[in-house]
């Protein structure tokens, strides 16, 4: 990832009141730690070198722990640089619910699979999509609807989101 896509990614993420931490595979535990509230429920993930901490996030949650979960983490299959993104595959592990009922979201991004703008983003899903998935979640700041009136947060999804770019794989 440049200096410029990050830079942009960044300021995206600020500007949508999203907060993100950078990392590496050897400090990759204690930044999720401190980038969850428990109780955590999350997904497998797909980057060599890091695991989710049994003892601190519960993957494969029951129906009452992902209802009880204040933090869901998930991988996320890519960032976009310029709207703050990031693209959730949905898979079988359930990254949907767990990055749609906790409070907070947690999504774990691979440095190198942040792109610069919605037309790269558009290119590479096409090839997953010609490959046979049939569809991904392109979420872009927290949970927010003003459907009924007033703003409200929260409604649809987590209030609060915060992004882990992983440096290296």
């Amino acid at each position: 990832m440049t200096t410029g896509v990050t830079s942009e990614f960044e300021a995206s993420l600020r500007g949508l009141g999203m907060t993100w931490t950078r990392t590496d595979s050897g400090s990759f535990a204690a930044t999720v730690d401190e980038a969850v509230a428990a109780p955590a429920v999350g997904t497998p993930l797909p980057f060599d070198g890091v695991s989710l901490d049994d003892t601190v996030v519960t993957q494969d949650p029951t129906p009452e722990e992902l209802d009880a979960a204040e933090t869901g983490v998930t991988p996320a299959e890519m960032g976009i640089a310029d709207y703050g993104s990031v693209v959730l595959a949905p898979t079988a592990a359930g990254h949907e619910p767990v990055s749609l009922y906790p409070e907070r979201h947690v999504a774990v991004l691979a440095a190198s699979d942040v792109v610069p703008d919605m037309p790269t983003a558009f290119e590479r899903m096409g090839e997953a999509f010609a490959a046979g998935r049939a569809d991904a979640i392109i979420a872009t700041g927290p949970s927010a609807t003003a459907d009924m009136g007033a703003l409200v947060e929260g409604a649809h999804g987590p209030k609060e989101v915060h992004v882990v770019v992983l440096e290296d794989r």
